[in-house]
């Protein structure tokens, strides 16, 4: 879950990223371009990040505030979970990543997976969403939602990418270190409880 201050923060970037967006008055347009200013501040006093850098960063941000979309695809061989282990950080975890403009859940997911692991697969059942700040995760300068997705194989083979450095299978009692910013384990078991009974409705904060 989010320190209390980077929630505030960011519901004070995302009321200044709204009122930007539907504002006409000049002196209003000051107002919330200072109430963005004051977002960045506290992130980067939490954060000891560069405030310039922070700024931009959320000045880049405009439209109506909503949450991101990450989309993760639980690929199962018997009881054993397709991880990927990601540069970034040198740690594992389902392969996934942002949802991109113009795709639909399920290509969102299918294409992430084939990019990161190889393996072709296709999304046979959303098992959850998930509020990223509900659930253990390190904390995130943005609002995320988390689709999780039950995929199976279709094709492809392993091979790392750009983003991952190696692809295995894992019991979910044998997992290594996870990317704790991208799954936790409760959500890897979670999975396996889905994988077992497919009857399972999906899950929702």
């Amino acid at each position: 879950m989010d320190p209390s201050w980077l929630d505030h923060a960011k519901r004070l970037q995302a009321i200044a990223q709204t009122g930007l967006t539907f504002v006409r008055d000049p002196y209003d347009r000051e107002r919330y371009e200072a109430v963005r200013d004051i977002a960045a501040a506290m992130i980067a006093d939490g954060s000891g990040a560069d405030p310039r850098v922070l700024g931009s960063l959320l000045a880049a941000e405009s439209g109506y505030a909503t949450p991101k979309v990450d989309v993760r695809a639980a690929v199962f061989r018997g009881e054993r979970i397709l991880l990927v282990k990601e540069r970034a950080d040198g740690r594992w975890t389902l392969p996934g990543g942002w949802a991109d403009v113009g795709d639909s859940p399920r290509m969102a997911v299918e294409r992430e997976a084939v990019e990161e692991s190889g393996y072709e697969v296709r999304a046979v059942k959303l098992a959850a969403v998930y509020d990223r700040n509900l659930h253990g995760h390190t904390p995130h300068l943005f609002h995320i939602w988390k689709l999780f997705f039950l995929c199976e194989i279709v094709g492809g083979s392993p091979r790392p990418s750009v983003e991952t450095e190696a692809v295995e299978f894992f019991a979910p009692a044998s997992l290594p270190e996870l990317s704790t910013g991208r799954v936790t384990a409760r959500q890897i078991e979670h999975m396996l409880e889905h994988h077992r009974h497919p009857e399972r409705p999906t899950t929702f904060d």
